[in-house]
């Protein structure tokens, strides 16, 4: 196993050298310049790639996108100095893992297996059948990505956004409808984007994109009430962001809102000899290229302690969400694992309220 740290000094590298042979890993690490185009070369491997959020004057989203083309196979693991949340989820776009600053050999051991289970799981032969048996797979969610990018923009304005979203009519009216029922209105007509924009925020906005493309362009068998898989969603997207809170209560309602996506899929269902809804919905998702920690807790929701790693974070939030919302048992060793089995009666008193009608 080859690890190259981003970075000018060696120091960081040789720290987590020693550290992970006295771990017992006889693993390679090295420190590199990546502003010198000649530090690095094609035929040196890169298995796990360690990047600082910010080096210098690059921002390490860049480098992690210049890395993702060259290695693609390479782990990619964005470094945050405390504070630095907020301004990382869009480096996840290139990223694999968030890891705190210093760098702690066990939690970026622990990263590294959890990403190569999760491919392992997504690469397995049967799982490519059984998806294969499907024919062909619904497309990404083009207003979503496109509203993705535009928002990366700090500077982007309502009016921009509501442009993009008026290009399709047809998202354009599902969102507007979405907007208008009860679950999200509390009585007060939405008539256009702009307004719909300005009253729910541009983030619950994007959800509500997302959940419209999702649900209207998928073609699933006539046995699943989409009208009431789509409230779930909507439910238990809201309650993993209420849950996990923070800079990443966004990844956790969208995985949230996408934790069913798998049963929309012909043929994939909670047995009968078709692939499993959790893990044909990841498959799903990781082609269409939405970010690691998405795609895993949609992979491990119902089952959470197949995840490695000791703390709660997208992955948990949404198990619990979605447990809560359709009424199936929580996983409590798993939050005894992680340390948070004391605030489940405070999480069921914040999912029977946010049940109750607006």
């Amino acid at each position: 196993m080859r690890i190259v740290i981003a970075g000018e000094g060696s120091g960081q590298a040789g720290e987590l050298k020693q550290a992970l042979v006295g771990i017992g890993l006889d693993w390679e690490v090295a420190g590199v310049d990546v502003t010198d185009p000649d530090a690095m070369t094609a035929d040196e491997p890169v298995d796990v790639f360690v990047c600082p959020l910010r080096l210098g004057t690059l921002h390490g989203a860049e480098i992690l996108a210049q890395m993702r083309n060259a290695y693609p196979e390479a782990v990619r693991i964005v470094l945050l100095d405390k504070g630095e949340e907020s301004h990382a989820l869009h480096a996840l776009d290139c990223a694999h893992r968030m890891l705190n600053t210093p760098l702690d050999a066990s939690e970026l051991i622990e990263a590294v297996d959890s990403v190569v289970d999760l491919r392992e799981l997504l690469d397995s032969a049967e799982l490519k059948q059984a998806i294969g048996r499907i024919g062909s797979l619904p497309p990404p969610p083009r207003v979503y990505i496109e509203l993705t990018q535009l928002l990366r923009d700090p500077d982007t304005s309502n009016f921009e956004v509501a442009e993009v979203l008026s290009q399709d009519p047809g998202v354009a009216a599902k969102v507007l409808r979405l907007c208008n029922s009860a679950f999200f209105s509390g009585g007060r007509q939405i008539s256009d984007m702009r307004t719909a924009v300005t009253r729910l925020g541009m983030q619950s906005l994007r959800g509500l994109v997302l959940a419209s493309e999702t649900f209207g362009s998928v073609q699933s068998s006539d046995t699943v009430d989409r009208d009431a898989m789509q409230e779930r969603a909507l439910r238990t997207s809201r309650l993993a962001a209420r849950l996990l809170g923070g800079s990443s209560a966004e990844l956790a309602a969208t995985a949230g809102l996408l934790a069913e996506v798998g049963l929309l899929l012909p043929g994939v269902g909670d047995g009968d000899g078709g692939p499993d809804y959790a893990e044909a919905g990841a498959y799903l998702l990781g082609l269409w290229g939405l970010p690691m920690p998405i795609v895993e807790a949609v992979a491990y929701h119902r089952m959470p302690s197949r995840l490695r790693g000791s703390g709660f974070w997208v992955t948990g939030a949404v198990h619990v969400a979605a447990a809560l919302v359709t009424g199936d048992d929580v996983d409590e060793d798993y939050l005894r694992t992680v340390g948070v089995l004391d605030k489940l009666p405070q999480w069921r008193a914040l999912a029977e309220q946010m049940a109750e009608p607006a």
